[in-house]
């Protein structure tokens, strides 16, 4: 007889796009975390709507649990839906508030245009969706046969992010087990989000690695080049070009952006232009603006001395296409400097693609990676072979590369190898097994013996298990 709860993956398990996991507590239940999109390498066919459609079983499942709303986490929700999923979609209360825009978003890129059927659709979501506090038990089913419920607890990833405790009672067993599923993990000192606080236990943890392998820089540093890399603009007359996801990194650079321009001394720092060239961005940007309840205690601080870190002088958004092409031009042709946040955040499609086309062949300009760059996605090419002088295809166009290319880690939204092995540290009773999920195999291979190293130090038993490195092995 099969044990349960078990642990199966639809996506995320041996990349770090499309996550999907399922919590098999019978043969006809379980819970769903997350139903994201693929992208770059991770995608079998990038020019195929196929390699999204949901092929796995939606009748037994009970609930959908979104971590947050990135579009590697819940992008493939409408195909979700077409495949039968009639269930609760759980999440955060400010998920609740942006999931149905990235929804939106990725109806009109992938499915349709057809307003009265996003509307439809956007409807049928808002009706699902189940807005959770932090640190409440939610029950999800508690009959004869099992309970089931979730509490949600900050990440500190983007706002509104969740990891995912999980209370599962087997009553015909007696069986208990804690699963917890990280989602995506923020940084500590990210600027709007207060830190995420490990749980007290876990049985069992499905944990992130993204940067399994690497550490950030910390705030202070990450500053300084941020504000050098945009030094370097204002001499060289240049444009620096941040190719930012529209949901949490943009608000994020805003906030540390408006921190520069109000201390600077340079009368040239207080005339820089700071452009949003993403209509989506800068619809989150003022979701951002209303959910500041949320916001973590600097954040609260800075407005209470009455200043505006998302929404300040230098600050201009670009919204529409023939606004979007004038800026292009007018940058391209002048020595205006400017920094310009446009999706998407890995260079694979959007508005950056044309500020790219127009200005990596010039040396005045600057292309500058605050977020990861998965594997096949433009966004690594340029972080790669950038700095060596190479070239980039980008929409069936060789673009030779003179640009300066920077790369600024500490801004990543995810934690970093110290912050993960920290994750798992400060649990009061730390996990017998971890699932590593969401990373690259060098990453998740690096994690685990990291990992590995400090349960022999402490002589705990913990077993290690890593999808993406077994398959590398094999």
């Amino acid at each position: 007889m099969d044990d349960y709860p078990q642990i199966l993956h639809h996506g995320g398990a041996d990349g770090v796009t499309g996550s999907c996991h399922r919590l098999q507590v019978a043969p006809d239940r379980a819970l769903l975390v997350d139903c994201g999109l693929f992208q770059g390498q991770d995608a079998d066919h990038l020019d195929s709507l196929e390699q999204h459609r949901v092929r796995f079983s939606v009748d037994d499942v009970l609930a959908l649990v979104v971590t947050h709303v990135h579009i590697d986490h819940i992008g493939r929700l409408p195909y979700l839906l077409a495949a039968g999923y009639k269930g609760p979609i759980l999440c955060s209360v400010p998920s609740a508030k942006l999931l149905p825009l990235v929804i939106e978003d990725a109806l009109k890129i992938g499915f349709t245009r057809d307003r009265m059927l996003i509307e439809r659709f956007l409807t049928e979501v808002e009706h699902r969706l189940v807005a959770l506090d932090y640190k409440t038990w939610h029950t999800v089913i508690d009959d004869e046969r099992h309970r089931l419920r979730v509490k949600l607890q900050r990440a500190g990833h983007i706002l509104g992010s969740a990891y995912v405790e999980v209370d599962s009672l087997d009553r015909a067993g007696g069986n208990a087990q804690r699963t917890v599923f990280s989602g995506d993990l923020g940084a500590p000192y990210a600027p709007l989000l207060p830190a995420p606080r490990s749980p007290y236990r876990a049985d069992t943890l499905v944990l992130e690695s993204t940067y399994g392998d690497c550490c950030h820089e910390d705030r202070r540093h990450r500053r300084a080049r941020l504000e050098a890399a945009i030094d370097r603009a204002l001499e060289n007359g240049g444009t620096v070009i941040v190719p930012a996801f529209s949901i949490g990194r943009t608000q994020e650079l805003l906030y540390e952006l408006e921190g520069l321009i109000h201390g600077a001394c340079d009368a040239r720092w207080r005339e820089l232009e700071i452009i949003v060239d993403s209509p989506l961005a800068a619809r989150f940007t003022r979701v951002y603006r209303e959910l500041k309840p949320w916001w973590d205690a600097e954040a609260q601080r800075r407005l209470r001395r009455g200043r505006h870190p998302l929404s300040f002088d230098n600050l201009y958004t670009v919204e529409s296409h023939d606004e979007h092409e004038r800026a292009v031009d007018y940058l391209a042709r002048t020595h205006r400097p400017a920094v310009v946040l446009a999706a998407s955040g890995m260079a694979s499609g959007g508005r950056v693609v044309n500020y790219l086309k127009r200005m990596l062949p010039d040396p005045r300009h600057a292309v500058l990676f605050i977020g990861y760059q998965a594997a096949g996605t433009p966004g690594r090419d340029i972080q790669r072979y950038g700095p060596r002088g190479g070239w980039v295809q980008l929409d069936g166009e060789r673009i030779d590369i003179r640009a300066r290319v920077e790369t600024v880690s500490g801004y990543s939204a995810h934690a970093d190898q110290h912050d993960l092995l920290h994750f798992v540290q400060r649990m009061r009773q730390p996990p017998r097994h971890i699932r590593l999920v969401h990373g690259e195999p060098d990453a998740q291979r690096a994690l685990k013996a990291a990992i590995e190293a400090w349960a022999a130090q402490r002589k705990l038993v913990v077993t290690v298990s890593s999808l993406a490195v077994t398959e590398a092995n094999a």
